[in-house]
């Protein structure tokens, strides 16, 4: 379930607002923390609309999007066609729970808005597969709204927290230490944060 309402074009594009407001702070922070070359893979891409602006912005990358959701999937290879990008692959079709992910490595790992709106077992799903397809080095950037040190970090988290357990009680906004120690357990260590805007959060991990 989404819990932001999505525009629609005639060609399949969802647009969303909340990813014009964050995608070039994102951005910013991405052109520090990954790889200056080779594969990135988003997991959870959504509308399409974030791996655009990154590979506009990062046009020596190679961006593979994936999604599970079947509407999402056609919005982001229209925002593909719509773009003709030449360093963003085809979307793929990824649940993270399953066994083999339909890409079998990457350098880096960029997960956006996915893992309070889903149940805990999505994120220790996404953390065992980063841990599997990411080679030595390789970095996996969370971005989202976190707890620290089991506490909110403003009054709009903890209202939207409430409002995300309302929708679904296994969903909520995660704490920052129960990801890392279990990344911890698929050797991905948390490397350093940064604070992002709307009291959000970047976390970097690397593989060791």
């Amino acid at each position: 379930m989404r819990v932001e309402n999505l525009n629609a074009s005639d060609d399949d594009r969802l647009c969303s607002p909340s990813v014009e407001r964050n995608r070039q702070p994102i951005a910013d922070v991405l052109l520090q923390v990954l790889p200056t070359t080779d594969l990135v893979l988003e997991v959870g891409s959504g509308t399409g609309e974030h791996v655009v602006h990154f590979a506009r912005a990062m046009p020596h990358v190679i961006w593979q999007p994936s999604e599970q959701d079947a509407d999402c999937l056609r919005s982001i290879q229209g925002w593909l066609a719509f773009e003709k990008l030449l360093n963003v692959l085809p979307a793929v079709r990824l649940d993270v729970h399953d066994d083999q992910w339909p890409i079998e490595r990457a350098d880096a790992i960029v997960c956006i808005n996915m893992i309070h709106i889903a149940p805990w077992s999505v994120a220790q799903a996404l953390l065992r597969g980063a841990s599997r397809i990411l080679r030595s080095g390789g970095v996996l950037c969370l971005y989202g709204p976190y707890r620290l040190k089991s506490k909110h970090t403003s009054a709009s988290n903890q209202a939207f927290d409430a409002q995300l357990r309302a929708i679904n009680p296994e969903w909520g906004v995660r704490d920052l230490d129960a990801i890392s120690n279990e990344a911890r357990a698929f050797n991905v260590e948390l490397e350093r944060t940064f604070q992002m805007p709307a009291n959000n959060l970047i976390a970097v991990f690397r593989k060791s």
